[in-house]
């Protein structure tokens, strides 16, 4: 659409704004470029031949009454392990061929190994990516995913991939990008499905569940800040930055006034008008309705069919979904969270990977902004490309290359990474205008 320069590439303060103080998400309908929207997670767009348009909803989750929920954890548990067996069997063929998996070594992509073998799958291969280890942060976590393809003889296959390899076909990930995506995986997954769409066509990943089942380390510090009002829980433990970083962060001509606040607020009431009876159920049904569209799941998509390689996703099956949204927020949130997922792995995965701290997608390269990749980023932000467009503030830029440590966002994200990753997305679709994606 940008390589037809029939579109302005002019940029939206309103979704800059979204973008950095949510970690790259921009709810739809609004893009970071004024003159594009998105359809809404579960819309359809119809346009008529008079130019007419008509955008629809086509699904609604709704939560039930927390007075209907069946209390019998037991019982939970068994029809835990049947939705998400059925959720996986519906993503393969019950035909001889073989199921990939893009094995992680954490909890979600490694009970799906186990559920696929017991559903059916003969034939199952797996796929672990892992970079250069720095001297804080590890590059890899096949220790987790040689225990999980042992103990259900999986064909598995390890991909490691140097620093120098990573930066070097770090443009091309960008150049997929359909939104800019500050996720450190995302080029993890780039290279992950190059080399697997060689040997497979379509995989089964694990995304989603940490968003269902109240897996990451913000929720248990929601809860805690219940003497707060809801949205400023929110804002506290989920937002990047406070109003006075972002302001320092952008020149004047690109800020925005507030409006990541009002829309947060107007999300969580939807939240509540679909059936949520709590603070904590509301977030989750926010992110697996809103949030989750712009992060993990777009990451995926786009790095995957990069390659043709068709990624599934069972976790998000809307039937499981639906499923999980309606179990007890607290049973989830237990002991630091997917308590009730937790228990089910028990029955089936090694004790090691149940029990260790979560782990996200180490790429210690991005993450860390250290040697080599920290170059790259200075030279991205101090291009001329870069000052012309005038969209940061210089001294802010500044303070993040001259600090010895990682300056991170309040939910653990590198903010020098995301600065720098946005450049590199406007260099490549604006000022390339679409060239080199296409």
């Amino acid at each position: 659409l940008l390589a037809t320069g029939m579109l302005s590439t002019r940029l939206n303060p309103t979704a800059l704004r979204h973008h950095l103080m949510l970690h790259a998400v921009v709810p739809a309908p609004q893009t970071v470029l004024e003159d594009v929207r998105k359809v809404p997670p579960a819309h359809h767009l119809k346009i008529q031949a008079d130019g007419h348009l008509r955008c629809r909803r086509y699904w609604r989750l709704r939560i039930d009454p927390p007075d209907t929920r069946s209390p019998d954890e037991a019982a939970l548990l068994e029809q835990l392990q049947r939705e998400l067996m059925a959720a996986a069997r519906r993503r393969f063929s019950v035909a001889d061929v073989e199921v990939g998996v893009l094995l992680s070594g954490g909890l979600d992509s490694s009970l799906l190994v186990a559920l696929l073998r017991q559903c059916g799958a003969s034939r199952l291969a797996t796929y672990s990516i892992g970079f250069s280890s720095s001297r804080t942060e590890r590059g890899d976590e096949f220790e987790y995913s040689d225990l999980v393809a042992r103990r259900y003889h999986t064909r598995h296959q390890r991909l490691r991939v140097d620093n120098h390899t990573l930066l070097r076909r770090l443009p091309e990930a960008v150049a997929q990008m359909s939104e800019p995506m500050v996720g450190q995986d995302c080029v993890a997954f780039y290279l992950l499905s190059e080399w697997v769409s060689r040997d497979i066509k379509v995989v089964q990943t694990g995304q989603g569940a940490d968003e269902l089942f109240a897996g990451y380390f913000w929720y248990p510090s929601m809860r805690a800040a219940s003497h707060l009002p809801d949205l400023e829980r929110f804002c506290r433990h989920y937002l990047d930055r406070d109003d006075d970083d972002y302001r320092d962060c952008l020149s004047a001509d690109y800020q925005a006034p507030e409006v990541t606040r009002p829309m947060l607020a107007n999300l969580l009431r939807q939240a509540h008008q679909a059936g949520a009876a709590s603070f904590i159920e509301s977030v989750l049904y926010m992110d697996v309705t809103t949030l989750i569209v712009d992060d993990p799941v777009k990451r995926v998509d786009n790095m995957t069919m990069a390659w043709g390689l068709e990624a599934r996703v069972p976790f998000l099956d809307h039937r499981f979904v639906e499923f999980a949204a309606n179990l007890d927020p607290d049973m989830k949130l237990r002991e630091g969270g997917k308590y009730i997922l937790k228990r089910l792995a028990r029955r089936l995965l090694p004790q090691r990977l149940i029990d260790r701290p979560k782990a996200y997608f180490p790429v210690p390269a991005l993450h860390e902004a250290q040697g080599e990749s920290r170059e790259l980023m200075k030279d991205t932000l101090n291009s001329r490309a870069c000052r012309q467009r005038g969209l940061f503030n210089p001294d802010y830029i500044n303070r993040l290359l001259s600090s010895r440590q990682p300056l991170l966002t309040r939910i653990r994200g590198n903010k020098l990474w995301h600065c720098a990753l946005l450049e590199m997305w406007l260099q490549t679709h604006v000022d390339g205008k679409g060239g080199v994606a296409a």
